[in-house]
């Protein structure tokens, strides 16, 4: 059994992850952490990090930024692994990241699905193949009229991941209207759309010579970062300080 302290409880993701949690015999939520306490949880709930005194296998966080710089405290002060899921950290909140790594269990990853992450996988093998071979790279991605941010952070770790393996050598273009030019062998495109209520769509195209490659994985709800949160945190019960990532849950 992982018994984990829930970060962010009453949120939307917080509520999701309850759900499926409740539902999962190898894991439970023993305490919740959120400022809003509106809802009637089956688990104590404290309204900051520092209250909690409740002991936990693991860290589910799903916050918001503000309350990062506590929670990384509190988990190297308690020696509690941590998932952090939470996204648009500060250049100055990921050093503290990396620097708590080094004395207890941190994972953060762009995006906490599993198929985003096979999906990387996959990506380098066809990166290794179709690159040097005279394949042009284009991403597109698409998600809901809300989002304010653009390309999308998982479009952006997707094209880290084959720029990885290209080493670093292709530079990323967003936006071909203001220059009259033909494509550069060394770039990767990446496009986005925003639309309706698009959960999210991320689509690699390799292009080629009388041929193209579509690689694309598409999420119908939340609930697959959910999901892949609780297998981060069964995963990292019990690990030995460092930092992971999803690429470590699905090895």
């Amino acid at each position: 059994m992982v018994n984990v302290i829930m970060h962010g409880c009453n949120g939307k993701m917080g509520r999701v992850i309850t759900n499926l949690v409740s539902q999962d015999n190898d894991i439970e939520i023993v305490a919740g952490v959120d400022a809003y306490t509106g809802i009637d949880n089956e688990y104590p709930v404290f309204t900051s990090i520092k209250e909690c005194t409740v002991k936990a296998d693991v860290i589910i966080d799903f916050a918001v930024t503000s309350a990062i710089d506590n929670l990384l405290d509190y988990s190297v002060s308690t020696k509690t692994p941590v998932v952090i899921c939470t996204t648009g950290l500060s250049a100055e909140q990921l050093e503290k990241v990396n620097e708590a790594s080094k004395k207890v269990a941190v994972l953060r990853s762009a995006n906490m699905s599993l198929g985003i992450n096979t999906l990387m996988k996959l990506l380098k093998t066809a990166t290794e193949v179709l690159a040097n071979r005279g394949f042009d790279i284009e991403i597109v991605e698409k998600h809901h009229n809300q989002k304010v941010d653009a390309p999308s952070g998982t479009a952006l770790a997707l094209a880290d991941c084959m720029n990885q393996v290209l080493d670093n050598q292709y530079d990323y273009t967003y936006d071909r209207s203001t220059v009259r030019q033909k494509r550069a062998k060394n770039e990767i495109g990446i496009s986005a759309v925003r639309g309706g209520t698009i959960v999210g769509e991320h689509e690699v195209i390799f292009a080629g010579i009388d041929e193209v490659i579509e690689i694309k994985h598409t999420a119908y709800s939340k609930a697959i970062f959910a999901k892949g949160a609780i297998d981060a945190a069964k995963f990292l019960k019990g690990k030995e300080a460092g930092l992971y990532n999803m690429a470590d849950v699905i090895d």
